[in-house]
């Protein structure tokens, strides 16, 4: 069979999580939620839980070992580092970066890394992708939305810029999307559920109605979890733009136009799901992934609904196609 590459994969570290919390309140709190386990809360919602293998690069490279997954492409998971004031915040950044340098160096066969930013900071964000670039990152990892901010929202054009000159893949993965309280995701934990996909969709249906993709055309957006909502409403947005004039204020042709500009993860967890997700953006422009080791991520099973796509696009989606993209 041929090359596995996940680029969906989440690490941690305790002096990052030590950080978080130390300076990520009063918005960002950890607590104990049903079942035992302790989760990152945003304005009282549950969103993200960290769990040991995040923290044991042996656990994740024994479980590639037992999956069949030959590189993992691993990064910081939420909330990032989107919290704290302009030191702290890129001091989680290069923590995080840092350590996931050192990890690649001691295991270059089997793992890269995305480089996280400061995003709100946009002049220690530009510094950071710098020297990223230079230890040897793939790529960034953006969260679908900067502690509430769009990711087309002006103040980003110096970081999207200099991306984009390096011809960076991106994955924008969802975080707690902004009113997680308002939309009462506490109960039930909705926002895993529900709220990262509506994060993400948001994201780059906003990125597409803005003209970004017109704007910057080397980087390589990967859109997490299969695209979120967008192989489902991509014709929604396109009757959106024939029939709404606010549609068509930056671009002159129809949303789905610009779905062979963007790549999507196979964190689906159907074989149904995964075949739309293909057909919508294209056997050349999936790509593996796990989720792992997130409490709902699945590495086997992932692999499994890959595994069983036609031949002609299952190999792609296996590897060839995040071979091409990241360079690797």
């Amino acid at each position: 069979m041929s090359t596995v590459i996940d680029v969906h994969t989440h690490c941690l570290t305790e002096a990052w999580f030590e950080l978080l919390q130390q300076h990520g309140g009063p918005r960002y709190t950890v607590e104990t939620v049903r079942g035992g386990l302790r989760a990152i809360h945003l304005d009282g919602a549950p969103f993200m839980t960290p769990v040991p293998a995040m923290f044991d690069y042996d656990l994740r490279l024994k479980a590639m070992d037992k999956h069949g997954v030959d590189v993992s492409i691993v990064s910081l998971t939420c909330p990032n580092c989107y919290w704290g004031g302009p030191d702290i915040s890129l001091r989680a950044a290069q923590i995080m970066n840092d350590d996931m340098a050192a990890a690649q160096a001691a295991h270059p066969d089997r793992l890269r890394w995305l480089a996280s930013l400061p995003w709100q900071y946009p002049g220690r964000a530009l510094a950071e992708l710098e020297r990223a670039a230079e230890a040897g990152a793939s790529g960034v990892m953006v969260l679908a939305n900067v502690d509430g901010a769009s990711l087309t929202d002006p103040a980003f054009e110096p970081i999207w810029r200099a991306i984009d000159a390096r011809s960076l893949a991106v994955l924008v993965h969802p975080t707690a999307p902004p009113g997680v309280a308002t939309m009462d995701m506490v109960r039930f934990q909705l926002t895993a559920s529900i709220g990262f996909t509506f994060d993400t969709s948001l994201a780059v249906a906003r990125m597409i109605y803005d003209g970004f993709f017109d704007r910057y055309r080397q980087l390589k957006v990967i859109a997490a979890h299969g695209g979120g909502a967008l192989p489902y409403l991509i014709s929604r947005m396109d009757q959106c733009f024939d029939n709404i004039p606010a549609c068509r204020e930056k671009i002159a042709v129809r949303p789905s136009e610009y779905l062979s500009k963007i790549y999507a993860d196979a964190v689906v967890f159907s074989p149904a799901v995964l075949e739309l997700c293909v057909k919508t953006f294209g056997a050349d422009n999936v790509l593996y992934g796990s989720d792992y080791p997130h409490t709902i991520g699945d590495m086997p099973g992932c692999l499994r609904r890959v595994d069983g796509l036609a031949v002609e696009v299952r190999d792609k989606v296996r590897g060839q196609n995040a071979r091409r993209v990241f360079g690797l």
